[in-house]
């Protein structure tokens, strides 16, 4: 099995929400959409799952998530 390349957005996904792909607005818009109703209907989803069932990742996304919240 491979490692993933991504986490949570892919390259292109980064490449248009950060304005350096060249595309409608239309496009951002939706690709913006995609990326929020990911967030919403799945990180809660697998963030459960990895704490009953693999605690060290669990770990590893509650601390990404939640050092930024410390400060």
């Amino acid at each position: 099995m491979s490692e993933e390349g991504r986490a949570l957005l892919t390259d292109r996904e980064k490449e248009i929400i950060s304005g350096e792909a060249d595309v409608s607005d239309n496009y951002r818009y939706k690709t913006e959409s995609i990326v929020r109703n990911r967030i919403r209907k799945h990180l809660r989803e697998d963030i459960e799952f990895l704490e009953e069932h693999f605690d060290e990742a669990h770990e590893l996304a509650t601390e990404a998530v939640c050092e930024k919240c410390d400060r």
